[in-house]
């Protein structure tokens, strides 16, 4: 069973699927059209890299006549800025050890 944090790494693991992110959260809302002709991919894997980045809760769409409009939810992010928080006071406490180490062995 995945985590959210794993499903949230492996959604964004696709370089095409993280550059459509991105583009959401740079630009906001974009329609399906505007996103395909950004991705330099055909319209259908568009459609098949947002519908996982909206399984994965990264991207809301909404219909508006024909047109899918799409908008990234940047707070599906917290399992992952949680996890960087966790692994960055992890690896200061383990430089902060290996510091006062380094200290002691040049007394």
């Amino acid at each position: 069973m995945l985590t959210s944090q794993d499903l949230l790494f492996k959604t964004l693991a696709d370089p095409t699927r993280r550059a459509i992110f991105e583009h959401l959260c740079r630009e906001g809302e974009q329609t399906v059209g505007a996103l395909t002709l950004h991705a330099g991919v055909s319209q259908p894997v568009v459609s098949k890299h947002l519908g996982i980045l909206k399984q994965a809760g990264l991207v809301r769409d909404r219909h508006e006549g024909r047109q899918t409009h799409c908008s990234a939810q940047l707070g599906a992010l917290a399992p992952l800025l949680d996890w960087t928080r966790e692994m960055a006071g992890f690896w200061e406490n383990r430089f902060d050890d290996l510091e006062d180490l380094l200290k002691r062995m040049d007394q």
